[in-house]
């Protein structure tokens, strides 16, 4: 046979052939499409999680909002400005703590705040300007300062504890909701899978909740205690300048290089 009759009888074949196959493909397909599983949004989760979803949320929502407010309060600034300590630094030099209290009622926060309460036990007339009373009113003043913002982050422990529980108490339900299935006598795939589910989602919702939680702790912690340090340590060397414990002396020395005063301290 030559090869043009070959090539037609081969077309023929498949054009005839060809209408037999096309129902059965896409029988198939359908059958995949309807064995594949179906993607789920982010509010399918959420529902398929139950009620203890909506507990969650809750938490999930407080610890935005309290590392957002951390996040915005706990900050050096906000703490012990330097221009603060500048300006208070001056009025200890000069002895002056009617000018330093009236500064640091205007401008409260955590400095100021210890600051003034050992600017109350001020007396020249006893040994280093009652220093020893200044600061123990420093000390318990700038604990006060320290537990009222270790509240708020104390509540992301919480948020980090609790939402990990949550999601265990719908793992538990879920599990529940499975078993009940069974003793019911069905024991299809269909039939556990909304508990299964709902057990699942919910612990992952509470890891997803508390990991972060957890994590946002421990950073402000450490940054809140690293800034009561910083403020110990400003207010100590107020006192001390204040106390006359710590002196600061200037000494004018005209430089021709550079035209400018130059500043020594020194410790007694």
């Amino acid at each position: 046979m030559k090869p043009n009759i070959i090539l037609t009888l081969l077309l023929l074949a498949v054009a005839l052939l060809l209408p037999a196959f096309i129902p059965a493909a896409l029988a198939q397909a359908a059958v995949d499409a309807a064995a594949a599983p179906t993607s789920k949004s982010l509010l399918d989760l959420y529902k398929q999680g139950g009620f203890f979803m909506h507990f969650l949320a809750l938490c999930s929502v407080g610890t935005v909002a309290v590392a957002v407010y951390c996040f915005l309060q706990i900050d050096k600034k906000k703490f012990c400005p330097d221009s603060q300590v500048e300006a208070l630094t001056n009025y200890m030099r000069q002895r002056d703590p009617g000018n330093a209290y009236e500064l640091c009622r205007a401008n409260p926060n955590v400095l100021t705040n210890t600051l003034s309460s050992a600017l109350l036990k001020v007396n020249f007339e006893r040994d280093l300007a009652n220093k020893v009373s200044m600061e123990q009113a420093a000390a318990e003043t700038i604990g006060i300062e320290e537990t009222k913002v270790m509240v708020w982050v104390n509540y992301l422990n919480v948020f980090a504890t609790i939402a990990p529980m949550i999601g265990l108490l719908g793992t538990v339900t879920g599990m529940i909701t499975s078993f009940d299935q069974l003793a019911a006598g069905r024991s299809e795939p269909s039939d556990l899978a909304g508990g299964i589910g709902e057990a699942m989602i919910t612990t992952a919702g509470g890891l997803i909740v508390g990991i972060p939680a957890m994590f946002f702790y421990f950073f402000f912690r450490n940054k809140l205690m690293s800034l009561i340090g910083t403020v110990q340590k400003s207010v100590t060397f107020l006192i001390d300048v204040l106390s006359g414990e710590l002196k600061l002396a200037e000494a004018v020395a005209p430089s021709l290089d550079h035209g400018h005063t130059e500043h020594s301290e020194t410790a007694v």
